[in-house]
């Protein structure tokens, strides 16, 4: 069987088309239409499936066999017959989209080659963004902002896009930025004096139908890196989710957007500065609670025991005052919390004692229906069973009593 001829090979813009069934099949997800020849794209090479109608059947993916046949699974199949002729219609806001997508991707390639030699091994065209992966050790903003640049410098510039089916031969005699895997006759999308690429994608005829190029982010991803960039329409929404963002946070402080970073910044460091402020007093009040905890504590042989149950006392609350209990001399702090999810503990022993409070804390999580450890000189957990905490608490003070 001949392999399905591809009507977007030579014209993307192609959205409405006319052939033959040539099979219906029944399959795990649904009906299976193959045509002598279409416009759909299907999964390959980074870019997502085109959607769509087969006469009045929605397309919902296409796909390629090895032997280059595409198929077209469709909901309820219905009236579609081999031998048939049929009408197909292509998602256009879908196949626009992806064409900016990928004729983006083909122009920021190049243009990260030209910016610092960073060629691209991989690319993925997702729902919302895009990625590629390019060899480049130690990005930097300068990296991007400068691709960014040569990129939408072709784009407004507006130049042409054109399709180039060859000979494996003629192939090897062009400027290709990437070798071809393909055998036979190997489509070669060029963009006017600037890429020249094997693609079999959909693409643009011209640079500006991309609209724009905005790099989002950059990272370190396996020994490269990954370049998470839009294109289009994409570019536009993105661009009014960030200033939607950057006016809302700026509305938040009562200034301008674009005075925003500098007061926010300013915020940060005043409250880093509070926090530090707040810790220290903090502090002052742990050693006073402590101190007063152990005037009034009683000998439990030759170490102050100190047992307490407190309501919406965080976990490092709990820790600041049993180090302050424990650290003037021998002392066991056995401290409790909960509110209205759950119960937290915290065991501590000073130095000079030898009570291992890691497992004294397991054993205290058990009742609590939680986990919890640590060390031997302290250990915290936890459990959802909040009304059991007292009884944790008192179990604990019996073992360290009897030890």
């Amino acid at each position: 069987m001949q392999p399905t001829e591809r009507l977007y090979f030579t014209d993307s813009d192609i959205l409405e088309f006319s052939a033959t069934v040539i099979d219906v099949k029944s399959g795990d997800r649904g009906d299976e239409v193959l045509l002598d020849q279409t416009a759909f794209y299907p999964t390959g090479g980074g870019q997502p499936n085109d959607t769509g109608r087969i006469s009045d059947a929605e397309v919902i993916d296409v796909f390629e066999s090895e032997d280059g046949l595409i198929f077209h699974l469709v909901k309820e199949s219905g009236a579609i017959k081999p031998g048939q002729t049929i009408e197909g219609a292509i998602d256009r806001l879908r196949r626009l989209d992806h064409l900016q997508q990928h004729s983006g991707q083909h122009i920021l390639s190049q243009a990260f080659v030209q910016a610092c030699g960073a060629e691209t091994r991989s690319f993925h065209l997702g729902a919302q963004t895009s990625t590629i992966d390019i060899e480049l050790q130690s990005p930097a903003d300068d990296h991007m902002r400068a691709a960014e640049e040569i990129a939408n410098r072709i784009i407004f510039e507006d130049r042409p896009l054109r399709v180039h089916l060859v000979t494996e031969e003629e192939a090897a005699r062009l400027p290709l930025r990437k070798e071809t895997a393909v055998s036979g006759l190997v489509r070669v999308i060029e963009v006017e004096d600037f890429d020249w690429s094997p693609c079999g994608g959909t693409h643009a005829k011209r640079a500006g139908q991309i609209g724009l190029i905005a790099i989002k982010s950059f990272e370190r991803a396996k020994r490269m890196t990954r370049v998470e960039f839009v294109c289009g329409r994409r570019s536009l929404l993105d661009y009014r989710k960030a200033t939607d963002t950057a006016v809302s946070i700026a509305q938040m402080f009562s200034t301008e957007r674009d005075a925003a970073p500098e007061l926010v910044a300013r915020m940060i460091q005043e409250n880093k500065s509070l926090k530090k402020r707040q810790r220290d007093l903090l502090e002052l009040a742990m050693k006073a609670e402590a101190a007063e905890m152990l005037a009034a504590a009683n000998q439990a042989g030759d170490f102050k025991l100190i047992r307490a149950v407190f309501e919406d006392r965080d976990a490092e609350e709990l820790r600041l005052l049993a180090s302050k209990i424990v650290n003037p001399g021998p002392a066991v702090a056995l401290l409790g919390s909960r509110d209205a999810q759950s119960a937290r503990l915290v065991f501590a022993r000073s130095q000079s004692l030898d009570f291992n409070m890691g497992a004294l804390m397991a054993e205290a999580c058990q009742t609590l229906g939680g986990r919890g450890g640590g060390k031997g000189e302290m250990a915290q957990g936890g459990g959802p069973e909040t009304g059991k905490l007292d009884e944790a608490i008192r179990l604990a003070a019996e073992k360290v009593t009897q030890a």
